[in-house]
């Protein structure tokens, strides 16, 4: 039998190959309109992104001026149907890992970034979504802020899920009232005009980023740096 984190894995690469026709895809990698590559989710692993555009951005620490550096990196579970906008981390640590701090300040010195956030209370059951559920078909919202050859973007990118894994009840889930936003109407977020900037460091993209100087703090590291979004259930 599969894990709950197996069956949530297969549930992103479903969703997806469902919507792969909306998604720039290469060499089983999903380009954004940012720094962050996704690799095309695969059964039995966690999503993953390179957060350096395949290795063409310097990790942190930044000087204040670099032309091409990363502010900060948020995600949020959203869905219309449920009305629900949950955090996963945007910028700030609550306990029990209910909402994560700084995504790139995870795990100082190691260059791959863990997610580990525990599914809400709201989300328990197993299966399809029944009656009042708020279980269903969801959004990993990605945003990205962002400078790019001196100019700052702040971009959103939409992974779609479909929360009918197992996730049974335990008292340390937090509580989906504390990690709750309002949820925006599609007017209101924009993500047309927030993403005018395009999708980025595809194949074919002539995009190159600037040279910020010899004394910039950041350096290229060969290494793959992976931003995993393995949304975990215990």
């Amino acid at each position: 039998m599969l894990s709950s984190k197996q069956q949530l894995a297969a549930v992103l690469l479903m969703a997806g190959r469902a919507l792969g026709l909306n998604f720039t895809i290469s060499n089983g990698q999903i380009f954004t309109p940012g720094f962050v590559v996704l690799d095309a989710p695969q059964p039995n692993t966690p999503l993953g992104g390179d957060v350096t555009a395949n290795g063409k951005l310097p990790l942190p620490p930044y000087d204040e001026d670099d032309h091409n550096q990363i502010f900060s990196i948020e995600m949020f579970l959203y869905s219309y149907m449920t009305g629900r906008n949950l955090t996963i981390s945007n910028g700030t640590a609550t306990a029990n890992n209910a909402s994560l701090g700084e995504i790139m300040a995870q795990e100082p010195g190691s260059t791959v970034k863990h997610i580990n956030w525990l599914w809400p209370d709201c989300l328990v059951g197993d299966g399809k979504p029944e009656g009042d559920s708020d279980r269903g078909v969801y959004n990993i919202s990605i945003r990205q802020n962002f400078r790019l050859n001196g100019d700052d973007h702040y971009t959103i990118f939409d992974v779609p899920i479909n929360v009918t894994n197992s996730i049974p009840e335990d008292r340390d889930r937090p509580s989906c009232a504390e990690l709750s936003n309002d949820i925006l109407s599609p007017e209101e977020i924009d993500a047309e005009a927030a993403n005018e900037v395009g999708v980025l460091f595809a194949p074919g993209d002539s995009t190159e980023l600037e040279a910020s100087g010899e004394d910039s703090k950041g350096s290229v590291l060969d290494s793959k740096v992976a931003l995993y979004a393995g949304l975990v259930a215990l």
